[in-house]
């Protein structure tokens, strides 16, 4: 899963990980500062912030560590301890943010999540949080030999190609549905409608194409429904969508998508089992707008908690970018790995 970047940047990545506990699972940067973007991001290039997630067996302990470390990182919190800080992490997407931390000449923002948490998340979606910034391109700097971790990040890709198929029409382009799969973590996030870029997916794909089709090629390969045209460097897709063709796909969701669309089709008080009520989903012409709602429902609720955990985690450091702001580093929203 690891991709080319902006530079040959992996030494200024180790030395960002060199200044935290070494006790990672697996630890991915992301966003602007690390991938191209088109728009007014594209701008900023090597200045934009460097965003971190690193995934930790124990999080009691690693924040322990790291508040010997990094004391400064945290915001008020950090005179509650590594135990209350670790309570405050599980709330929402489960991910813990310190931001807008001066780091080797750069402002990073890094977040802490659970190893179980993180698979719990790719497996089943149950936040689509940290699942949803894996479904596009990152830069893997530390993994550990995990494998139920390995195993869940592929099945996270899988999924994304799957809802996807569900959302498109039968016969679509290779953008069409990287743009799809970008989307699906953003769907039904407020953010998008009260202050993020409108254009947001479109700018993170289009400039990012090649590295889509490395985190993807494989699945797509062994897609029966896919044309994967080495030669042509172009992919052909005909998805099938008749019911049975949608019930297969519509099965192969995780568990808390479809227990989504399972509550938004169930009457209340029936009480119906969810391979009954998909097979329903799967005869309706608008069974793509009902994946769609589906995820919706999953990303509003964990954007909302988690934007409002930033006002507990990232209040000092907030206070202090705004008293002391360098001119060239670029204004960059607070909340998570979207």
């Amino acid at each position: 899963m690891a991709l080319p970047v902006l530079s040959s940047s992996a030494v200024k990545f180790r030395r960002v990980l060199a200044h935290f506990p070494q006790e990672l699972s697996l630890a991915f940067a992301y966003g602007s500062g690390v991938f191209r973007q088109a728009g007014a991001a594209a701008e900023h290039g090597e200045n934009n912030m460097l965003d971190f997630v690193f995934a930790v067996d124990d999080s009691v302990t690693w924040h322990m560590m790291n508040l010997l470390k990094n004391r400064s990182h945290y915001s008020f919190l950090k005179f509650f301890g590594p135990r209350q800080i670790t309570s405050i992490q599980s709330y929402g997407a489960g991910i813990y943010y310190n931001t807008l931390v001066p780091c080797n000449d750069r402002m990073i923002k890094y977040g802490v999540i659970s190893t179980d948490t993180l698979i719990d998340d790719l497996f089943h979606w149950k936040t689509l949080y940290v699942a949803g910034r894996l479904q596009k391109p990152v830069k893997i700097l530390t993994q550990n030999e995990n494998s139920k971790l390995q195993a869940a990040l592929v099945s996270n890709l899988k999924s994304a190609v799957t809802a996807a198929f569900l959302m498109l029409p039968e016969s679509f382009s290779e953008e069409d549905l990287y743009m799809q799969i970008a989307g699906l973590s953003y769907s039904g996030d407020f953010r998008m409608i009260i202050g993020e870029d409108k254009s947001k997916v479109h700018n993170i794909v289009k400039p990012n194409i090649p590295h889509f089709q490395k985190l993807y090629s494989n699945i797509l390969q062994d897609c029966p429904q896919v044309v994967y045209k080495h030669h042509l460097g172009r992919l052909e897709a005909s998805i099938d969508k008749s019911p049975e063709g949608q019930f297969t796909q519509l099965m192969a969701l995780p568990k808390t998508l479809q227990q989504k669309i399972t509550s938004l089709v169930n009457p209340p008080g029936k009480n119906r089992d969810v391979e009954e009520i998909l097979l329903q989903v799967a005869h309706d012409p608008d069974c793509g707008f009902v994946v769609h709602q589906g995820i919706s429902g999953i990303v509003r609720s964990s954007s909302i908690v988690q934007s409002a955990k930033t006002i507990l985690t990232a209040g000092k450091n907030v206070c202090d970018f705004h008293q002391h702001r360098p001119s060239r580093f670029t204004k960059k929203k607070l909340q998570g790995p979207k």
